[in-house]
């Protein structure tokens, strides 16, 4: 796991508390670093979910440091309610989630992640279905422009996808490198120096592994699988997965808006929720820790408790 720096450590660990006798949720494994620390604050027991097959393998080394507490599950996070009820585990104390590609991952040419190292055009964290040259190779235009636009939020999405079809004519696009100078010639540059290429690799990526989808199945699963008192915390890095994030919290601790005093629906009693927000405002990565780790640049954290039965819920945020 050498190498891995994972994201607002301190922070994710003060929002999450574990405690000795506990059960947690890893679900989002990746490089092992919030499973290594939460292991090592208490004396607990930790599953952990990713994917990525590789990351599962890289994990036997902190299996074998933790005999008996960390449990490793190949799996989507989105399907943890059978993946764990199938072993036997149906509440939970608290999960952690580390949304988007690891580090692992963006490091490694062959995965093609990445448009700073030429590879094969592929972006599945899972090694199943359809790659990322399967999609720039076959979509219409109209599926392309979409995509490009909704997932990577590229204002340019119309002009990147004639691109690639016009690219594509002439023959198929199936290295990163390639599709990375077809986009950057399609768009102008940006005046904050980011990459051209950034927000269609980004794009393509959530649409292959279905990213958005998988987030909201796992925010619904976790906070179902929460027990009184356990909590969730999430890290995102960008703002599709963090307004989900925000979205799924509100409403879960009752924040989600409420009617008008002029609509009758207003007069209707409002069940007290069931969760309340330990972060009323998400959380940043520190200066001194961007600057040590440019990847936590955009990270944003957030998190919610499960209200115990007793507690009368007033859906004001609990102090971590």
């Amino acid at each position: 796991m050498s190498g891995h720096v994972p994201v607002m450590l301190q922070e994710v660990m003060a929002s999450l508390r574990p405690r000795s006798g506990a059960t947690y949720l890893d679900a989002t494994f990746g490089g092992g670093g919030y499973a290594a620390a939460i292991l090592g604050a208490a004396d607990c027991t930790l599953w952990a979910i990713d994917r990525d097959p590789q990351a599962i393998a890289r994990g036997a080394e902190l299996v074998a440091r933790y005999p008996g507490r960390l449990h490793l599950v190949h799996a989507r996070f989105g399907d943890m309610l059978d993946s764990l009820a199938a072993r036997g585990v149906t509440q939970l104390d608290g999960v952690v989630m580390d949304l988007g590609v690891s580090s692992f991952q963006l490091d490694e040419a062959e995965r093609g992640f990445s448009f700073r190292a030429d590879g094969p055009l592929d972006m599945r964290m899972g090694r199943e279905g359809p790659t990322a040259a399967d999609l720039v190779n076959t979509l219409p235009e109209d599926e392309l422009t979409r995509i490009i636009a909704e997932f990577g939020e590229e204002r340019h999405a119309r002009r990147v996808a004639r691109a690639i079809l016009r690219a594509r004519a002439e023959s198929p696009i199936v290295t990163t490198a390639r599709l990375a100078e077809i986009v950057r010639r399609a768009v102008p540059r940006d005046p904050s120096g980011l990459d051209g290429a950034t927000r269609s690799f980004q794009a393509l990526r959530i649409a292959v592994n279905d990213e958005l989808g998988e987030v909201q199945r796992g925010l619904a699963a976790a906070l179902r699988m929460l027990a009184p008192g356990g909590r969730l915390v999430v890290v995102a890095f960008h703002s599709l997965e963090d307004r989900l994030v925000k979205r799924a919290m509100a409403e879960a601790a009752g924040r989600s808006g409420s009617a008008s005093r002029h609509d009758p629906a207003s007069l209707l009693r409002r069940d007290r929720p069931d969760f309340a927000l330990v972060t009323p405002r998400a959380l940043r990565p520190s200066d001194a820790e961007t600057a040590s780790n440019p990847r936590a640049r955009s990270a944003r954290l957030r998190a919610i408790e499960k209200l115990p039965h007793d507690t009368l819920a007033t859906g004001t945020q609990v102090h971590a």
